[in-house]
């Protein structure tokens, strides 16, 4: 996708939510929501990593027109639909060291807009980056979260979309002739691509305030990355569990 389609479908949600009234009451004067220590497991899909398991900051939560979504911040402006225009800001480890021949890639930057409707239906977190760093890509994603539940168990399946433009991949997952030259790996242009991924999460009250968290996300690759010579295997996954205190 090019940087025109993003400032395109920005001014196309601005001018929707021109038309909507947002008032003060609409957000919360103190912090609603979760924040507490998470194991993360996380996988490195490039040049045979094995994958790590990290303690970091477990957030989801709002504070007036601020949100927290786990790896997502950033700010609501005007009411959209069920929800409301956001500037939003992403934050991505996907960088590498340089190594075996090949040049150092920097953790990406993703800036851009986005909104969460929440509906009966379900929420659909729907958002629009642009990488501010050295690939200068787009990310696209729409996810769908869904809610039943069980006992004291709540459980969210999810559904998402990711679309990565060919810049952003080819930063991350292409070689250079150059680089192909040093490390011996084949040169490679990697292409735009549409990655489905498939999550659940599922959440259990513990005492008080606590609240239990454990979820799973898996990336089926597209093409354009699952081909790169520097990658391991055509899927990704992510594992956390979490205890949080919920702010009310």
């Amino acid at each position: 996708m090019k940087k025109s389609l993003l400032s395109a479908l920005l001014l196309s949600l601005a001018a929707h939510a021109g038309a909507q009234e947002t008032t003060h009451a609409d957000f919360p004067d103190h912090l609603s929501g979760d924040i507490g220590p998470g194991v993360f497991r996380l996988e490195r899909n490039v040049l045979g990593k094995s994958d790590v398991t990290e303690v970091l900051p477990y957030a989801y939560f709002d504070y007036g027109r601020f949100f927290a979504r786990l790896d997502t911040f950033g700010v609501k402006t005007v009411k959209l639909g069920a929800g409301y225009l956001e500037l939003a800001a992403r934050v991505n480890f996907d960088g590498m060291d340089a190594e075996r021949g090949l040049n150092r890639r920097s953790n990406s930057i993703p800036l851009g807009i986005g909104t969460l409707q929440e509906t009966r239906f379900g929420d659909f977190f729907l958002n629009a980056f642009y990488d501010v760093n050295k690939s200068h890509g787009s990310l696209l994603e729409a996810v769908y979260a869904a809610q039943f539940d069980l006992g004291r168990a709540s459980f969210y399946p999810q559904f998402g979309i990711e679309r990565r433009s060919s810049s952003y991949n080819d930063y991350y997952y292409g070689v250079t002739g150059a680089e192909s030259a040093a490390s011996g790996f084949r040169a490679y242009h990697a292409g735009a691509t549409t990655t489905p991924m498939l999550g659940l999460t599922v959440e259990m009250p513990l005492t008080g305030n606590w609240v239990g968290n454990i979820t799973f996300r898996r990336k089926w690759l597209g093409n354009g990355i699952a081909n790169s010579p520097i990658v391991n295997h055509s899927t990704e996954n992510m594992g956390l569990v979490a205890i949080n205190y919920r702010f009310k």
